[in-house]
């Protein structure tokens, strides 16, 4: 068996950097690279990836459900509207990322994400248009091809456009770990059970 493959105790062949802890394999198989349309999901990922910038994954995944309610459910109508009390508030969070920039981060997002909407009619619709030609795609899809793919010509197109809308927090190796995630491209390795669902 390679290095980019990690056999789990349910004898499933999985992407490497699952590893062996179950929520992180549970996220893996269940949502990792399967394509999302739903607005609220797409909100909270890109911030999420805004907030794990300079940590692992994993250390957001174990907070995700304390980021959820704290910030309502990363529905952006009601985070657009958050003022300074809020953002104390959240600052004094031990459940979360307390960190002051990427908080206030959030919250100018959901502004910018109100405007996509409207322009657009949904976030879903403004992010679909940056699902890349196969020709930006790898030959192979391995461990070593894939820990060399921080971003891409689609993301950094991603990351320019959000930042001329005002978002913050959106670099180019954050817009293509959404765009991992988010499925709107399939980085499973082969090999991987879920490469090919």
């Amino acid at each position: 068996m390679s290095d980019d493959l990690i056999i789990g105790e349910d004898g499933l062949p999985r992407c490497w950097w699952a590893g062996h802890d179950p929520q992180y394999q549970h996220y893996h198989d269940n949502e990792w690279g399967k394509p999302v349309t739903d607005d609220i999901r797409l909100f909270e990922k890109i911030c999420l990836e805004g907030f794990q910038a300079g940590l692992s994954w994993l250390t957001i995944l174990r907070k995700r459900e304390n980021f959820r309610t704290a910030f309502d459910g990363f529905d952006f109508e009601k985070v657009s509207l958050y003022g300074p009390a809020k953002i104390e508030e959240l600052v004094q969070n031990a459940g979360i990322i307390r960190h002051r920039g990427k908080i206030e981060s959030t919250i100018n997002n959901a502004n910018r994400a109100l405007e996509i909407v409207e322009e657009f009619y949904s976030l879903s619709n403004y992010f679909g248009q940056f699902q890349p030609d196969q020709n930006e795609r790898p030959a192979t899809y391995d461990r070593m091809t894939l820990s060399q793919l921080s971003y891409t010509p689609t993301s950094t197109k991603l990351s320019k456009n959000l930042k001329k809308r005002g978002w913050s927090f959106v670099g180019p190796t954050t817009c293509y770990a959404f765009m991992q995630a988010m499925g709107l491209v399939n980085d499973h390795v082969e090999g991987c059970h879920c490469r090919h669902l």
